[in-house]
């Protein structure tokens, strides 16, 4: 029979024993509770210590278990997805250990969640005129490639894509930094992420306090009301902040 550990989801400043549900990682209606040691609790459920799959289903699991404790909590910090501790003992263990350490990050996370917003160009063959307008070496290289044939024209396509490209990145960063001008006013931080495709020219996540959530929703609803044309906008939460806080916790044998 397989050994069964304790999957780990997230913190909480509790001492009272509490109960999540069967909404456990894994598919097996596993029970999500408390383990606490003094006024720390960490949030976990049943979970073989051998068998952890490492997909979308229970990635969002993971994250759903978060989200129902966010429910009840205003200070909340993730664990990275996949932590699995052996024991009861290993976690009280453990919160007693790094108890200084995560006191301090709850009251950094108290009453605040994670914004993300992300930015997309509606037309990309709008934006690509437009840097070609604005940009006069492009402009050059593109009649170097119409008048001319044979090898030259090759190499001069090869400069003319490095060129677009490099202008395209200065564009997206450009477009990004006025979006994030305007919400950054509510947020007490912010991180910018990686963009996919071309059309994709910010993926951000935002540090908010709970009170102020409605105040950043108006600021989105006036953006998206300024760059209906221009802009699609992507906008989730709240959210745990896995953004801002990164606890990553080692077997007990490599803490010691």
């Amino acid at each position: 029979m397989e050994k069964e550990g304790k999957y780990i989801y997230c913190i909480i400043g509790t001492k009272q024993e509490r109960h999540f549900g069967p909404i456990g990682i894994g598919g097996r209606g596993d029970e999500v509770s408390t383990i606490g040691y003094d006024d720390l609790s960490m949030v976990v459920s049943n979970h073989p210590m051998t068998k952890f799959i490492v997909n979308r289903e229970n990635m969002l699991a993971h994250e759903k278990v978060i989200e129902e404790v966010m429910k009840e909590f205003d200070g909340v910090l993730p664990v990275r997805f996949g932590t699995i501790a052996s024991s009861a003992d290993e976690i009280r263990n453990l919160l007693d250990r790094r108890y200084g350490e995560f006191k301090s990050a709850l009251r950094d996370m108290d009453h605040k969640v994670e914004l993300g917003v992300k930015g997309i160009w509606k037309d990309k063959d709008v934006i690509f005129k437009e840097i070609v307008k604005e940009n006069k070496e492009i402009r050059k290289v593109k009649e170097k490639i119409q008048n001319d044939t044979g090898r030259k024209n090759i190499q001069a396509k090869m400069e003319a894509g490095k060129m677009v490209e490099w202008a395209l990145q200065k564009k997206k960063e450009e477009e990004a930094e006025k979006i994030v001008d305007a919400l950054r006013k509510t947020a007490f931080d912010y991180k910018l992420n990686k963009t996919i495709g071309d059309e994709m020219f910010m993926n951000a996540a935002f540090l908010v306090d709970k009170g102020r959530e409605k105040e950043f929703d108006n600021i989105m609803d006036d953006l998206n009301n300024e760059y209906k044309n221009r802009i699609k906008f992507m906008y989730a939460g709240p959210l745990p902040v896995f953004n801002f806080v990164n606890i990553v916790i080692y077997p007990e044998e490599w803490e010691k």
